[in-house]
């Protein structure tokens, strides 16, 4: 929210990043990793930037202030860190401020909906060389992510789980069916929309693979979609890539089961374990 505001004030006044860059003894790049909200802000750096965009009443020079030093508190995530991907953390950072989750996924049960023997199955997969503490570690820091869709201000999630997902064994029969109870469990959520995408709906508009679309009540801010990769992850934000996902996301919604049945083909998918 922070970056959006200043690029806004920036535009508005047609000073380009190069110009502001000046202004704090950077490059335009940092401008642009500060408008996107990539890096720390620095009381300086801002201050020099409300002058610069003729900020000068001193009531709302503190009130920036304040949203600086909201932006740069630490996170819960921060003790994590070490089991922590950088290119994740954003993800989270963006996660925490979403007002509405978008996701798709084909490979395993979105993250956020995973049981915890469920994701120690998939994260053991995944880092099988790590020791047990960090397994541990790694499993405490996704089961910790899950409190947000029980916190009083929480986004709405929208899931649309292949198949496929629901099928491809992590772990005993046991733990499949533990994952089954637990998305029927997640689905009474009223903040929380399951659907199954079946088999038999054929082909589908996200044959490319899982993503991820988040939406923000701060109306500057644009939609940003999440496409995550084996070491890395892209964000997608430029308003026609951005188009692309959430017409596919409108697509796939309709093909897949409706969230009643889909909670009905969960049932029968934990009588079949």
């Amino acid at each position: 929210m922070l970056g959006t505001q200043l690029r806004r004030l920036r535009e508005e006044l047609g000073i380009t990043r190069e110009a502001a860059g000046d202004a704090i003894r950077a490059s335009h790049a940092k401008i642009s990793r500060l408008e996107l909200g990539r890096v720390g802000f620095k009381e300086r750096d801002i201050a020099d930037l409300l002058t610069l965009y003729g900020v000068d009443d001193a009531e709302e020079r503190d009130r920036w202030m304040q949203l600086v030093r909201q932006a740069n508190e630490p996170n819960w995530w921060h003790r994590y860190t070490d089991v922590l991907p950088s290119w994740f953390e954003l993800y989270l950072r963006l996660e925490q401020a979403a007002s509405i989750i978008r996701s798709y996924q084909v490979q395993f049960v979105p993250g956020l909906l995973q049981s915890e023997q469920y994701a120690r199955a998939v994260i053991v997969q995944g880092h099988g060389g790590e020791d047990a503490e960090e397994i541990d570690r790694r499993v405490n820091l996704r089961m910790t992510r899950q409190k947000l869709l029980t916190e009083p201000d929480a986004p709405r999630f929208w899931a649309v789980i292949d198949e496929a997902a629901l099928r491809r064994a992590f772990g005993s029969p046991a733990v499949m069916q533990e994952q089954i109870g637990h998305l029927l469990e997640l689905a009474e959520i009223p903040s929380v929309t399951i659907q199954v995408l079946p088999f038999s709906s054929g082909g589908h508009a996200a044959a490319g693979g899982p993503f991820t679309v988040l939406r923000f009540a701060e109306r500057d801010l644009p939609d940003i979609v999440y496409l995550e990769q084996l070491t890395s992850a892209m964000y997608l934000e430029k308003r026609p890539e951005v188009e692309v996902y959430l017409r596919t996301m409108e697509r796939i919604t309709v093909q897949a089961e409706t969230p009643n049945a889909s909670k009905d083909m969960l049932r029968s998918l934990l009588d079949e374990l």
